[in-house]
């Protein structure tokens, strides 16, 4: 099982790449499966080289650096994931407005794979269902492409926004995060209990995984695997660790 590991933090400045005019870093925060206690992969959460937090470094991203910013961010994840001896699946989230032309975006991913000796196998692209994205038929493309090469995709933060059923219908990937603000409080709350069991059964006919974010407490946790989500990431299980990764604590 993956763990913090005693190795020395690869530096800030090697972790940029000289692509993105800012060094990043990255957080780890695991993804368990609650029923069998197991670890199914860690997500990589982008950070300031000094640790410094996510909205911080948004806010330095533009239309002129998105790409570099994209690129930077994954090869980054790829290296300190390897680094820390990662033997589990590794989530990335990516900016799909970011991409131009698949094959060329997403050759470094391959290369640094590669040299890294990470299988495309074990990696996992998240994209964000708040965000608009400019040119469905583009990502759709992008989606088999990456399917292709033997990466999966995601559809992170579902339920954040107001196009999820609309998106999902256009852009199938193969996992589904439920967005903390459906899971908060559902152990208590038939609304969200019937709206996440109906889901739920949707996502089973078209066999896609389904992974609850923001778990916080016991309850919510057991009530989720009621309805058939052992898959969950969240504060009850471990916080993102800056550089490292973290081992989930199971109550």
């Amino acid at each position: 099982m993956p763990g913090v590991t005693d190795r020395s933090r690869p530096s800030g400045a090697d972790s940029d790449l000289s692509v993105f005019p800012y060094p990043i870093s990255m957080a780890f925060q695991p993804i368990v499966n609650a029923a069998d206690h197991s670890v199914y992969g860690y997500e990589a959460l982008v950070r300031g080289g000094r640790g410094e937090s996510a909205p911080s470094i948004l806010t330095l991203v533009n239309e002129a650096n998105k790409y570099d910013f994209d690129q930077a961010c994954r090869v980054t994840a790829i290296r300190q994931a390897t680094h820390l001896g990662l033997n589990a699946r590794l989530h990335i989230n990516f900016l799909p407005n970011a991409v131009f032309s698949t094959p060329a975006h997403i050759q470094r991913t391959l290369d640094t794979a590669q040299a890294c000796g990470m299988p495309c196998t074990s990696i996992t692209f998240e994209i964000v269902e708040g965000e608009l994205i400019e040119d469905i038929p583009r990502v759709q493309d992008m989606f088999a492409q990456y399917a292709a090469l033997g990466f999966l995709t995601a559809l992170d933060d579902f339920g954040k926004g107001y196009s999820g059923l609309s998106l999902l219908s256009e852009i199938q990937p193969d996992i589904v995060k439920l967005d903390m603000n459906l899971i908060k409080g559902i152990d208590g709350d038939r609304v969200r209990q019937s709206i996440v069991r109906g889901f739920a059964s949707v996502c089973d006919e078209l066999n896609i995984l389904i992974i609850a974010e923001g778990v916080e407490t016991v309850d919510e946790s057991l009530r989720l695997l009621e309805h058939g989500i052992p898959f969950q990431q969240g504060y009850l299980f471990a916080r993102p660790g800056f550089e490292a990764l973290p081992l989930p604590v199971f109550p």
